[in-house]
């Protein structure tokens, strides 16, 4: 079909290793422009705080940045994640997430407030290992068919 081309700012699309990875190809469809970023965290199981492994990003900070990540529990990779965006120079983020709890949000908007949230479903919390009630299970398993 013909249709007008909306203006505005390039795109990234930056997945949080691994399971955020779920979600690029169907964004990428939407906006085949778009480039693709990466951020490697993972949960420590013990502390539940993000640890960072990988970074890769395009050079034009001018761009819109979209974080994908399935779930968005404790707040804390997204968090660490935006950070390290911020920190880099780019400006305009948002944060693409199926499921979140109400802490998870409540920590992005509390250190984040300039950071636009899109969510599919808010789950009812988190349980004593910081894991969304009632939550989908591991999303990067349930992805990749591992455990």
């Amino acid at each position: 079909m013909n249709a007008p081309k909306i203006s505005g700012k390039k795109v990234v699309i930056v997945p949080i290793l691994r399971a955020g990875l779920g979600m690029v190809d169907g964004l990428a469809t939407l906006i085949p422009s778009a480039r693709i970023g990466h951020i490697g965290l993972y949960r420590d199981e013990e502390t539940c705080q993000p640890v960072f492994y990988y970074y890769k990003m395009p050079a034009n900070k001018d761009r819109m940045v979209i974080v994908t990540d399935p779930m968005l529990a404790t707040g804390g990779s997204a968090c660490d994640a935006i950070n390290r965006l911020k920190a880099d120079g780019y400006q305009s983020i948002r944060l693409m997430c199926l499921v979140a709890s109400p802490q998870g949000v409540k920590a992005v908007e509390e250190q984040h407030p300039d950071v636009d949230i899109y969510l599919a479903s808010l789950d009812e919390g988190l349980n004593e290992k910081n894991y969304i009630l009632p939550g989908l299970g591991d999303a990067g398993d349930r992805i990749f068919g591992t455990r």
